[in-house]
């Protein structure tokens, strides 16, 4: 098929990317171009892309105008802007690209003239945890607000549940946690943080060490995404979560640990300043997914880090990125 991804750039944009092109798609990308180090330009990304566009997508004439020029058969929606401390320095930005760019590309995949389907990427971080739940969220529990980035996130998930009502070809929305792998360079990121800490020489440190974080390889949770894509070819608007299953619920700080056990310059601390609230602890329930699509986390919480880690020692050595990601796609897409 011809699939279009926005926030192809990104990190999940740039696997996924990776991962339908050796699955035989045509993929075009949309996004804003990456900042700094980033795993679409050290893997070498642009090579498996047909058309890519770097723009932003708060103009909806540049994305209806791409959407007809690409002529994508399904279009995978992650362009966000997808960081808690950001979503507080500017909430506006954060608005405009998270609520307005999703109605945008809704808007004009609703005219592409052989679309069969879309999926639009939210996050774990939609659902109300006030109360700080210790139980696991369901696809069908309430919605709510919090943080800039979360409330933002809900709003375009409303939305999208608003449009698929009535919209034509069918639209799903995906639902993930803590997605780590190789690759990963945003600020304020766990294990991003530990890798640019150790090539500095100093400790990372540690907002909420205690923190329960659903924990999944990137490629885990992207092919997920995979087997959506083809329940909604098939017709069926749906929502699904991809999270691990309870036995692999961990700790921010075992996650620290587990990567310094790994890369051995890596070291970090609690931090003691003042940091915005987060939840203690935020989990998904995936039966749905597991039932419905069949979908499975290929690997647990000790293989999640073996994996990440070892694209990260590769990084920190000068080895060719290129190679080393695809050889980790094709070795899932095999296991």
């Amino acid at each position: 098929m011809r699939i279009l991804v926005t926030g192809h750039t990104g990190f999940k944009g740039s696997w996924l990317s990776l991962i339908l092109n050796e699955l035989g798609h045509e993929v075009s990308g949309l996004s804003l171009s990456p900042e700094g180090e980033s795993h679409f330009e050290l893997s070498r990304i642009s090579d498996c892309i047909q058309s890519d566009l770097r723009a932003d997508i708060r103009s909806y004439s540049l994305v209806e105008d791409f959407i007809k020029e690409t002529d994508p058969e399904f279009i995978f929606h992650l362009a966000a802007q997808p960081l808690v401390k950001a979503s507080y320095r500017d909430p506006i930005y954060t608005y405009e690209v998270n609520v307005n760019g999703t109605l945008h590309v809704l808007k004009a995949a609703s005219r592409a003239s052989n679309l069969k389907g879309m999926l639009v990427i939210t996050t774990d971080k939609v659902y109300s945890n006030e109360s700080n739940s210790s139980r696991a969220f369901t696809e069908h529990d309430a919605l709510g607000f919090g943080d800039p980035y979360s409330t933002s996130k809900a709003m375009a998930d409303l939305l999208t549940q608003s449009w698929m009502r009535d919209s034509k070809p069918p639209i799903g929305i995906a639902r993930a946690g803590n997605v780590v792998g190789g690759g990963d360079f945003a600020a304020d990121r766990l294990i991003p943080d530990l890798i640019k800490n150790t090539k500095l020489g100093k400790p990372t440190l540690i907002r909420y060490p205690n923190a329960v974080r659903p924990w999944q390889y990137v490629l885990d949770c992207l092919y997920g995404y995979v087997l959506q894509m083809q329940d909604v070819v098939r017709g069926n608007s749906s929502i699904f979560n991809f999270g691990p299953c309870p036995e692999e619920y961990f700790e921010v700080r075992q996650v620290a640990d587990g990567v310094s056990n790994r890369i051995q310059a890596c070291d970090w601390d609690k931090d003691t300043g003042e940091n915005p609230f987060e939840a203690n602890f935020l989990t998904l329930d995936s039966t749905q997914a597991e039932t419905r699509l069949n979908w499975r986390n290929k690997f647990n919480f000790e293989e999640t880090l073996d994996l990440t880690t070892d694209w990260y020692y590769h990084y920190l050595n000068g080895k060719d990125l290129d190679k080393v990601s695809r050889k980790q796609v094709k070795e899932y897409l095999n296991t």
